[in-house]
Parts: structure tokens; C-alpha cells; sequence
């Protein structure tokens, strides 16, 4: 059974920590006074921001210092990470989770941060939200960004997106786990592996060669992620890159021909992304997906 965090009211406090890559502190502003005029008051963590001379927004030490303080702190009602990229493998089992297990709170981000929503599902039992994170609120807000406020205020998601034509028809319900392709992967054999029997699998990426994509799928594949899913979910690819000799398909042909012999419904081109588009979605919850030939919906059960 997945615990569900208490939601948030007006009041409530949020943490803004970065728990992997480097983020300056002014790109966090507007996220800040967001969340402030949304009625909660944030705690801002020394790794915003901070002083670090490489790729990370701090030590291993200092980064998993303050996510634990942040974890712990009961006077934190949910905390939102500054951004991905790469570092919280590092530290995740250095992390004690017993007085958050308790005491849960909900943990808001993506990419890098499908490390923490994969063990959270797998080993501690919560669920925590896949939504964008510090950055993305300096586009300004849109139906992405209210998502988060909605997400965790209470409000059951109900999501459409336009059909794509590689779209797999067919209506399938279950508990919402994925994330990161290239995180995903990382994680197979790992104590927060997922295991995506009857769930309905979301993945999304940045920035990989398309044989690269290609060659996680069929590790999904070949590991038996796919074999008994209830559905699946195929986001945003971006920034995505082809070797001087062409690999021969886009990356959505690519993944059609892996999962073309699969029965569960399949949704191409979900607004769950690297870019603006990216909706928030609650890892570990209990979604309905329909995908029909004029539409794909996905809401909140």
C-alpha cells in the first residue's frame, strides 16, 4: 500500500533544495515568489545557489545533509528540487527515510530526481509528484506549472492530449511509476528498481542519440519492465540526436517496433517532457488511462 502525503493549504512551507547539478540562485526566483503568492511561505536551502566549483550544487555530504534536514524537518510540508541532471544516485542510500516514512511530505521534480520518486515508490511506500521543478516557473505560469499547485492541494488530475497516429488504443487503470528513460535503466538491479507489473509506465528524455534511446528500450524490454504492464506512456523526446551515419528510424518509429507486439494501450506524444510541456503526475497513485483514436486521456483515480 502507498502512503499518500497530506496535502498542502495555504501557510504550509515548502523546501527548495538541489539535490544533484549546479543551479544559480536567481533562477529560482520567480519560482519562490510563485509559490508565495500561492499562500506558502519557502525555505530556501544553502545548495541553491551555492558555492560549488563543479558540475554539483555542492559535496555528496552537503547535498545529502540538507536533503535529510529537509526529509526530517516537520515544519516542511513538501519539498521541490531546484533541478536534475545528475548526483542524486549518489546520495540516496545515505538517506534515512524513517522519520519521513512516518511523517510523509511530498518531493517534487523530475529527470535526475526519478531516483528519488523510484525509491520512494519501491522501498519507503510513498507517493511523491513528477512535475517541473525551479526553473521551469520563469516561463511564467501555465496549465504546466498550475498543475503543480492543484497536484498537491488535492485536486485529482485529469489530463488530454491530441491522438498520435502510432497510438495503441485501449483503456487500462493501475498505479503511475516511471520518469526518466535514461534513470529508469540506471536503476534496473538497484534496491529502486521499480517493479512495473500492472502499472502504467510514463518515460521521457533529453538529449540522447536515438540508437541510445533505442538500446534503453529494449534493456526495459529484455528485463521484462514491459512484459505486464497495464499501459504505457510515451513522453516527450527532446534535443534528441542522430549519428553522421543516420540510425534509420526517429525515435517514435523506434519505440513503436519494440512495443508493437505488446496488447496494453500505448500513448505517444503525452505532454510529460523536458520542455514546457510537463504535466505534474503523482508516482505510486492510481491513474485511468484511455487512449481512442481522437484522443489519449489519463485522470486521477
Amino acid at each position: 500500500m502507498i502512503k499518500i502525503p497530506p496535502y498542502l493549504k495555504k501557510g504550509d512551507c515548502i523546501g527548495i533544495t538541489c539535490p544533484a547539478g549546479y543551479m544559480p540562485a536567481e533562477k529560482a526566483q520567480v519560482c519562490i515568489g510563485t509559490l508565495q503568492s500561492w499562500g506558502f511561505d519557502v525555505m530556501v536551502g544553502k545548495t541553491l545557489g551555492s558555492k560549488s566549483k563543479n558540475y554539483f550544487s555542492g559535496t555528496d555530504d552537503e547535498r545529502r545533509d540538507e536533503m535529510q534536514a529537509l526529509l526530517d524537518d516537520e515544519n516542511i510540508q513538501a519539498i521541490i528540487c531546484g533541478r536534475g541532471g545528475y548526483g542524486i544516485g549518489r546520495i540516496i542510500d545515505q538517506l534515512d527515510f524513517t522519520k519521513f516514512k512516518k511523517k510523509p511530505k511530498w518531493i517534487i521534480g523530475f529527470s535526475d530526481v526519478t531516483v528519488l520518486h523510484s525509491h520512494l515508490f519501491t522501498k519507503i511506500k510513498v507517493a511523491s509528484l513528477h512535475a517541473p521543478m525551479a526553473a521551469a516557473f520563469n516561463e511564467g505560469e501555465n496549465e504546466f506549472i498550475d498543475s503543480i499547485k492543484k497536484s498537491i492541494t488535492g485536486k485529482k488530475a485529469k489530463y488530454i492530449s491530441d491522438a498520435h497516429p502510432f497510438n495503441k488504443t485501449g483503456i487500462a487503470s493501475g498505479q503511475l511509476v516511471g520518469g526518466n528513460l535514461s534513470l529508469l535503466t540506471h536503476l534496473i538491479g538497484t534496491p529502486s528498481d521499480i517493479n512495473t507489473k500492472n502499472k502504467i509506465l510514463f518515460v521521457e528524455e533529453i538529449g540522447e542519440q536515438i540508437y541510445s534511446s533505442d538500446r534503453m528500450f529494449y534493456q526495459l524490454k529484455r528485463s521484462g519492465k514491459l512484459d505486464h504492464l497495464a499501459g504505457l506512456i510515451i513522453g516527450g523526446f527532446t534535443e534528441v540526436k542522430d549519428t553522421d551515419r543516420p540510425f534509420g528510424k526517429s525515435i517514435y518509429e523506434a519505440i513503436r517496433e519494440i512495443t508493437v507486439d505488446y496488447e496494453f494501450p500505448i500513448a505517444f506524444g503525452f505532454p510529460v517532457s523536458h520542455e514546457t510541456e510537463n504535466y505534474a503526475l503523482k508516482v505510486g497513485v492510481e491513474y485511468s488511462l484511455s487512449v481512442t483514436k481522437n484522443k489519449t486521456r489519463l485522470s486521477e483515480i
